[in-house]
């Protein structure tokens, strides 16, 4: 009989779940808040506000004033349940009924457009405040393009097929300049046309296809590998003086340039060479130190590795001479423009990305993910809060944002209804609104089941 034995990390597993979990929950928890406070405003009775779903029971409930407070078991979002709104309740009897002072459809039009876009609102405030926190508190770390002394190593075969190599520096993407680090494989996903870049001094420029996103999607594997990254030398940072090669000879600060006959200037080099060795192997190594050449001779450790660490902080690389990091902090005052602009710059990217997706020639609806998606954004490697506000900030952004498609059964597609209402001075009837909202929810619905789908068993690959 043979066995296969599968390692799960779920401590890992199980934090970015306790991340996402708590995520969502700040979000929905204010989003709803939004529509809560204002339906307030306006004297709106608030029948239920809920943070997830509770159909037939609820993990817990508790009814203050007008308004049953509680925590449902379905964590695909929440509500407010507001007197006389045709939502996700469907409460026809309700509406059957004479139309009340201190219910949503008795209201002007005016007022149930600032309900409706209320959780939005505070969806984008939120991401003020946060980005504004973050850089308050951990500060806007830059890494400016310019100063990557190696230019950039390209960790998928893919990125060769288009042309680039190890060693390109990025210039421009669809002719506008690329400034920060941290936007280039953001710019190089979403391009039009073309990427300039330089190569041994030379400028050139690299056609990129218009399906990239979908090629990436269908060719990479699962993996902890970052797409891109800085290409830097092989330096060593620490050895542990159980393994062989500290045994043989290799100690911090020394610089692998070598192994057996194979150059390796770069860590990219580097893993090539030592890719496919098995543990025992010997092999040679070839290392600077103190401006000396050494040999030195060592088996291989456990998985073909060598067996020792090195740098991989923005500091130590700094420190290096590799590239310039720097941290900029602000002060309460400048945060929060600064916030702002930052929310405004992710947002133009989300909705770069949205484009893509709704054009099916790009293939990236293939890339489209649920929960599981989102959940592997968080750090498994110990709580990280400045990750945690990051990512916290972006989503809020994404809420906002997919809250205002004009889609029934969306904040937004009560909003278009809403306008076109104090446009035209004709309500329309809650007939047609409770159909609107059903073929919203079916649609919503859909697309969930889709994108958790696409988590799962990669439907729209």
């Amino acid at each position: 009989m043979c066995m296969t034995i599968l390692s799960i990390d779920w401590s890992s597993i199980g934090l970015k779940v306790a991340q996402l979990l708590l995520s969502l929950s700040i979000l929905v928890i204010l989003h709803e808040f939004g529509h809560y406070i204002t339906a307030r405003w306006f004297k709106c009775r608030v029948e239920k506000f809920y943070l997830f779903f509770d159909p037939w029971f609820s993990l817990y409930k508790k009814k203050k004033g007008e308004t049953e407070y509680g925590i449902g078991w379905l964590p695909l979002g929440g509500y407010v349940k507001i007197a006389g709104m045709v939502d996700e309740s469907m409460d026809k009897e309700q509406l059957k009924q004479p139309s009340q002072p201190w219910e949503f459809r008795s209201k002007p039009a005016w007022q149930r457009l600032i309900i409706m876009i209320g959780g939005v609102t505070v969806n984008v405030l939120l991401a003020f405040v946060i980005y504004a926190m973050i850089l308050m508190v951990w500060g806007d770390k830059n890494i400016k393009v310019d100063s990557l002394k190696y230019g950039i190593s390209f960790n998928d075969p893919l990125f060769k097929d288009l042309g680039f190599q190890n060693g390109d520096k990025i210039l421009a993407v669809d002719g506008k300049p690329v400034i920060e680090y941290t936007d280039v494989l953001k710019k190089i996903l979403i391009a039009d046309s073309s990427v300039t870049i330089e190569r041994e001094g030379k400028k050139m420029q690299l056609n990129m296809p218009v399906d990239l996103i979908g090629k990436l999607v269908e060719k990479r594997k699962k993996s902890e590998t970052p797409l891109i990254s800085p290409r830097v030398p092989v330096f060593v940072l620490r050895v542990e003086d159980s393994m062989p090669v500290y045994k043989a000879g290799l100690r911090p600060g020394d610089q692998v340039i070598k192994v057996d006959s194979t150059s390796t200037d770069f860590y990219d080099q580097f893993a090539a060479a030592i890719e496919g060795k098995k543990k025992g192997s010997m092999v040679s190594l070839t290392v600077i130190r103190k401006d000396s050449s050494i040999v030195l001779n060592t088996l291989l450790a456990e998985n073909g590795r060598i067996g020792f660490g090195s740098p991989n902080l923005p500091e130590q690389f700094d420190s290096l001479g590799i590239y310039k990091y720097t941290v900029t902090k602000y002060g309460f005052f400048s945060a929060i423009p600064a916030g702002i602009k930052r929310a405004g710059e992710e947002l133009g990217f989300y909705i770069d990305q949205f484009k893509k997706i709704l054009s099916p020639e790009t293939g990236a609806y293939k890339g489209v993910g649920g929960f599981k998606a989102m959940g592997s954004v968080f750090s498994g490697n110990g709580w990280d809060w400045e990750h945690f506000w990051t990512i916290t900030a972006f989503f809020s952004i994404v809420l906002a944002f997919m809250n205002l498609l004009p889609i029934p059964a969306l904040d937004g597609g009560h909003v278009v209804f809403t306008l076109i209402e104090m446009i035209t001075g004709r309500k329309p009837s809650e007939k047609f609104l409770e159909y609107a909202q059903i073929v919203g929810m079916i649609l919503l619905l859909g697309l969930m089941l889709y994108a958790n789908g696409n988590d799962w068993f990669g439907w729209g690959k």
